[in-house]
């Protein structure tokens, strides 16, 4: 079945809006009768087509009693619903609520994860991700747990029919005391939970290998039943959403290779298991 043309954009402005028309309470055809619209004209604008103008679109999310930071971001991606590839930048620090994401995660098929030194958010302990949190001079301490109650709901995608998962870890992320030694041990149990769930696979990246192709590229690559790819990269300051063809086919390549270079399923429990049995190699015992 052909992809449908879609792209990030296009999607969270259907998504906002099938979202104010729920919670206004209308169905399509009764707030199309109410805005004086063919319900066709409705359909293409909540499936990210545009074709309205942003008076239009201002007067519908008026109807629907949309609040006022709601509206203006609706109608900020209505001129550019088309366009592949989106820059976000944040300003001092990424958003405790990372809408964009967390939409094209629930709506993936499939989820491929490199993070290099980190551990990906979506296998995190409550305890690694305070500190890690911490770590960052730009991220207010009055935040610390909204962020990670943020992590903590959208790691709920991991259990999800449908959606399959592959985490790309290099090895020396396991030997990371982050959170201290007892945090480091419940951290390592925990990728070891996870790594029985039959739609998640963990990959390590020995040491040993030396140079390899993710060395200094952490992303995710998300695919979808419906839609086209898309590669998510996170800043310190921005996340850039690429879905231009010729960077997807480059990101191929690189999965590709990163599953080259890693060890396979079982060899990686196996090594998890290991490093939580044994002192870590910075010196504090687990």
């Amino acid at each position: 079945m052909p992809k449908r043309f879609s792209t990030v954009r296009g999607r969270e402005l259907g998504n906002g809006l099938r979202t104010a028309i729920a919670a206004a309470g209308f169905t399509s055809r009764a707030l199309a009768e109410r805005a004086d619209w063919d319900e066709a004209k409705l359909s293409c604008l909540v499936n990210g087509k545009g074709g309205v103008s942003d008076v239009e679109l201002g007067v519908l999310l008026g109807l629907c009693g949309v609040n006022p930071v709601e509206r203006d971001h609706l109608l900020s991606l209505l001129p550019v619903a088309q366009v592949k590839s989106w820059l976000q930048e944040h300003g001092t620090c990424p958003p405790v609520y990372h809408r964009t994401l967390a939409e094209n995660l629930a709506a993936a098929k499939t989820l491929i994860s490199w993070r290099g030194i980190a551990l990906p958010e979506l296998l995190q302990t409550p305890a690694y991700m305070r500190a890690a949190i911490m770590a960052s001079p730009t991220v207010p301490g009055a935040e610390v747990e909204a962020r990670v109650k943020a992590r903590l709901k959208m790691q709920e995608q991991l259990r999800r029919r449908g959606l399959t998962c592959t985490f790309y870890i290099h090895e020396l992320a396991l030997s990371l005391p982050v959170g201290g030694g007892e945090a480091r041990q419940e951290q390592l149990h925990h990728l070891l939970r996870v790594a029985v769930r039959p739609n998640v696979d963990i990959r390590i990246v020995p040491t040993a290998i030396g140079a390899h192709v993710g060395m200094d590229r952490p992303f995710t690559q998300l695919t979808f039943e419906k839609y086209e790819p898309v590669v998510c990269v996170e800043c310190e300051t921005s996340t850039a959403f690429i879905e231009d063809e010729a960077s997807i086919e480059a990101y191929v390549e690189v999965v590709r290779a990163l599953s080259e270079s890693s060890l396979d399923a079982d060899e990686s429990k196996a090594l998890i298991a290991s490093l939580g049995e044994t002192q870590s190699p910075l010196g504090e015992a687990v």
